[in-house]
């Protein structure tokens, strides 16, 4: 069974050697998917052994999320992870999200930030984007802990199934809306995160329920 890995980056020469040399342990391929930051962040991420891909503008962490999940396809991965580079994820928690998956006891897994696990969430994060966020899909018929996890695994059939259509921020709630719809079963897992920057903002949250709500009139 082959195991990809997704990783966007934008701007992320800080991390993102490090990220890779962690992540190598645990999947059978890396693929970075450059979007529309400089040269460097493709070069460093070439010479670390990841499989590059480049925007040649910013197009937004959905679609690079997309490209990279239809490159993993073409390679022939069985299941795809999606993970961040900046190193706010531990990768040595890959083999517990893609665990229920290799079981059989799920098709797509979400990691939680609000499962037990020590974090150190900001108050922004805990306070307002998170309660927002599972407001935003509750309202789409949609029930999980942390609605906007970016830390997730799902399978093959899966990947074929659906598209990112969201390119921003918004796409971790419209992950979560599409394949609510479908057969898909469902599991989450505790992780850890490690904020090293606190960029976020509640005028995110608002601009991902701008899309959301664009999104489902155009339905």
């Amino acid at each position: 069974m082959k195991i990809a890995c997704v990783i966007p980056a934008y701007n992320e020469d800080r991390y993102l050697n490090t990220v890779i040399a962690k992540v190598k342990a645990f999947v059978d391929f890396i693929i970075v998917v450059d979007d529309g930051s400089d040269k460097r962040a493709s070069e460093l991420a070439q010479k670390a052994g990841a499989f590059v891909l480049r925007h040649i503008i910013n197009r937004g962490q959905g679609a690079a999320l997309q490209t990279g999940s239809d490159y993993a396809l073409q390679l022939g991965a069985d299941i795809i992870v999606h993970f961040d580079a900046d190193d706010q994820f531990a990768a040595a928690e890959i083999p517990d999200i893609i665990a229920p998956i290799i079981k059989g006891e799920a098709d797509i897994v979400f990691g939680s930030r609000f499962l037990g696990k020590e974090s150190n969430l900001p108050w922004i994060k805990k306070y307002l984007i998170w309660p927002l966020g599972r407001l935003i899909n509750r309202f789409f018929g949609v029930h999980t802990s942390d609605p906007q996890s970016g830390f997730r695994a799902y399978t093959k059939e899966v990947a074929e199934s659906f598209r990112i259509e969201n390119d921003r921020m918004a796409h971790c709630s419209e992950i979560l809306i599409k394949l609510g719809r479908g057969r898909w079963r469902f599991k989450e897992v505790p992780i850890t995160v490690t904020y090293h920057e606190y960029g976020q903002k509640f005028s995110g949250g608002i601009r991902i329920l701008k899309d959301l709500f664009i999104q489902k009139i155009n339905q």
